[in-house]
């Protein structure tokens, strides 16, 4: 009993941590491009910083065969890209105003985020 009541624990913990407490690795973009990996439910890295006014290109490594992991999309963009295993999945998102654009899989799952400033 008392093994499963700290496997219980251990199980919350990680989800309060997954969910609230996951600081994404972040990145700044000279360039506005950036190379995305996507595996372990997650996108390296998941939080990015762009110049606004310019062009952005995103290319997605999925290393991740999840069915999660197959579509990103960004919802304020309208913009949805099914991504092929392997690293020629790119997107080109158009001249962003300052702001900030999410970008998440089909589930919300795997989830990003992209400031234009």
């Amino acid at each position: 009993m008392l093994m499963i009541n700290i496997g219980g624990a251990l199980l919350i913990a990680a989800i309060i941590y997954w969910f609230w407490l996951y600081k994404p690795e972040q990145t700044q973009s000279d360039d506005n491009k950036v190379m995305i990996v996507v595996d372990n439910g997650v996108y390296k890295p998941g939080h990015i910083k762009v110049a606004a006014n310019k062009e952005v290109v995103l290319t997605f490594d999925r290393k991740d065969s999840a069915p999660c992991a197959e579509t990103v999309v960004f919802p304020q963009l309208d913009i949805s890209k099914t991504l092929a295993m392997g690293d020629g999945n790119t997107v080109k998102l158009p001249a962003l105003e300052a702001g900030e654009y999410d970008f998440h899989c089909q589930m919300q799952m795997y989830k990003g985020k992209l400031v234009a400033q």
